[in-house]
C-alpha cells in the first residue's frame, strides 16, 4: 500500500443486521477499490473496516450514516487506524 492508504473502522448502530447492510458495504467497496471487513456484532450493530485512498474511504463512511434502504442508522462511530496493506473485502 502507498502513503495515500488510509484505515478506518466503522461501528454502525441502529436497525442494521437483517437489512443487507453488510453486502452493500461489500459491493460499495469493491465497486471503489476499498479492501476490509464488515461482521454483524453481538449487540446489534454492524462493525467494520476500510482501508483504501481517502476519498473512497470516505464515501463508504457516508454510505454507512444511512445504510440501504431497509436499515434505520442511528449512530456512526469512526476511528482511525494504521492501515495493514488488506487485500479484498470480505464479510465477517
Amino acid at each position: 500500500m502507498t502513503d495515500a492508504q488510509i484505515r478506518r473502522r466503522v461501528v454502525v448502530q441502529g436497525r442494521v443486521q437483517g437489512v443487507f447492510f453488510r453486502d452493500s458495504l461489500r459491493r460499495g467497496a469493491q465497486s471503489r477499490n476499498v479492501a476490509g471487513w464488515a461482521r454483524n456484532r453481538s449487540d446489534g450493530a454492524v462493525e467494520a473496516v476500510f482501508e483504501g485512498r481517502p476519498d473512497d474511504v470516505e464515501r463508504l463512511i457516508e454510505f454507512s450514516r444511512t445504510g440501504p434502504r431497509q436499515a434505520e442508522v442511528a449512530s456512526v462511530d469512526v476511528r482511525d487506524e494504521p492501515p495493514e496493506g488488506l487485500t479484498g473485502f470480505d464479510i465477517r
